[in-house]
């Protein structure tokens, strides 16, 4: 049987981050995922960045991270979100092309040294001792390691609603993982389900975009990473239109076909990214929402219409997608749905992302009622990232981690009111009480 040292389980943003990670900082790494080639698949939103979100990017790629880098080559439409005000508040974002982005993601991580992938449904945990020794797939195959990562994203029990369709999965055509999350109840976490949306995808040529407002790429794209020069792939603009008053009355004439209003789940849905059902009853006196029709790639006719997710049925979108401007006449290539799935508080978690009751094990991405985004940077099995080297010497030896690979990793973090803001940011009741806490330096005299 073959022994690694890191055990990644999830090839999303979170998972291919901390499988990197782990390899360069010496560590024997094997990532499993259930499909090789959905390996840096954008299962939502083909973009990167934005207010707060295009500063995390950064984040990452100072610490030696892929998605800034990989952002730089599959970007087709960067702008800087706030450009007219200061710095500290500006949003890189760009509009990423799904093919290029999941291309470079699988090459850079099937050249990354001391990294292993392989396709396997994890459904279970080694436990020996009382702390992790691995994991086990579907097929009873064992992995054994020291140090495991769990990035399953939406896939834990995962759920499809649409209108009155249930339909068991982690995304569209891949099965959930049901082993995974009873072991994690099995262990008394404190968990809960959460849900999320996708709007419907459109046929790019059945939409009138010489009607529509377009909004263009920056004339000077400004790149992610700091070791990108400038960006070289082609631009393209956007689409803008906007909801009406017809739209509003068919979504609430029918919005008892919602998941969350039919009463049909009990996840919570993320605060900065409300269905189009949460916008028409919460926002009920607004008579139009923007809607931002954004091309998935350069060589795909696929629209993302950014703004309107739902899962109401396939009928209700139909009705309501074609009283919109430009898109009386639209077709549609994939109806939007919405996603129910179990996370695990992050009360549950050290600084290190380790899980209290479970030594060895660690969380990263939605699994801890993150965006994958906001997770994978700092996913890991409790160790930093190695420090990147001079752009004058890429080439040099690699700096080693501080820490030995089979040493158990400090919990208190060198930063931890920094590390608490990014890991907690959805956390409700808010920081544990046992968080270590910084103590404010004396004023000076």
């Amino acid at each position: 049987m073959a022994n690694w040292d890191v055990i990644v389980i999830g090839g999303g943003h979170a998972g291919c981050e901390a499988a990197a990670a782990a390899a360069r900082a010496g560590a024997r790494t094997l990532l499993l995922t259930h499909k090789l080639e959905t390996i840096g698949e954008m299962s939502c939103n083909p973009a990167i960045g934005g207010l707060g979100k295009g500063h995390l990017v950064r984040e990452i790629d100072a610490l030696d991270g892929l998605m800034g880098r990989l952002a730089d080559k599959a970007g087709i439409q960067f702008r800087m979100l706030n450009r007219s005000k200061g710095a500290a508040v500006r949003g890189p974002r760009s509009q990423i092309d799904r093919r290029l982005y999941r291309e470079a993601m699988q090459a850079e991580l099937s050249a990354t040294p001391n990294l292993e992938i392989a396709a396997a449904a994890v459904e279970d945990l080694i436990v020996e001792d009382g702390r992790v020794a691995g994991a086990v797939d579907a097929e009873g195959r064992a992995y054994r390691a020291g140090r495991v990562v769990l990035t399953t994203g939406t896939f834990l029990k995962g759920v499809i609603h649409r209108g009155e369709e249930r339909i068991p999965a982690g995304r569209v055509g891949d099965q959930p993982a049901i082993g995974l999350s009873d072991r994690l109840y099995a262990l008394g976490l404190n968990m809960g389900r959460l849900k999320t949306g996708t709007p419907a995808r459109l046929v790019g040529s059945s939409i009138a975009w010489d009607r529509l407002e377009m909004q263009a790429a920056d004339d000077e794209p400004v790149p992610f990473s700091f070791l990108t020069d400038r960006i070289e792939v082609p631009q393209i603009a956007c689409g803008i239109t906007y909801t009406t008053a017809e739209t509003h009355r068919i979504i609430a004439e029918r919005l008892g076909e919602s998941a969350v209003y039919g009463g049909k789940l009990t996840g919570r849905g993320p605060r900065y990214c409300p269905s189009i059902e949460d916008k028409v009853v919460r926002f009920a006196d607004k008579e139009s929402h923007q809607i931002f029709l954004e091309p998935e790639g350069l060589d795909d006719d696929t629209v993302y219409p950014n703004g309107i997710s739902t899962s109401v049925s396939e009928e209700t979108q139909d009705l309501f997608l074609r009283t919109i401007p430009g898109l009386e006449n639209v077709q549609v290539r994939r109806y939007g749905y919405a996603i129910e799935y179990d996370y695990v508080d992050p009360r549950e978690l050290f600084p290190t992302l380790e899980v209290k009751a479970l030594p060895g094990l660690y969380l990263a991405g939605q699994i801890q009622r993150h965006h994958g985004l906001r997770g994978g940077g700092r996913a890991g099995p409790g160790r930093r990232p190695q420090r990147r080297p001079r752009r004058e010497g890429l080439g040099a030896r690699p700096v080693r981690p501080r820490r030995g690979l089979h040493r158990r990793p400090d919990r208190r973090s060198r930063h931890p009111r920094r590390h608490r803001a990014l890991s907690d940011v959805h956390q409700p009741g808010g920081v544990p009480p046992d968080a270590p806490r910084r103590q404010r330096r004396p004023a000076a005299h």
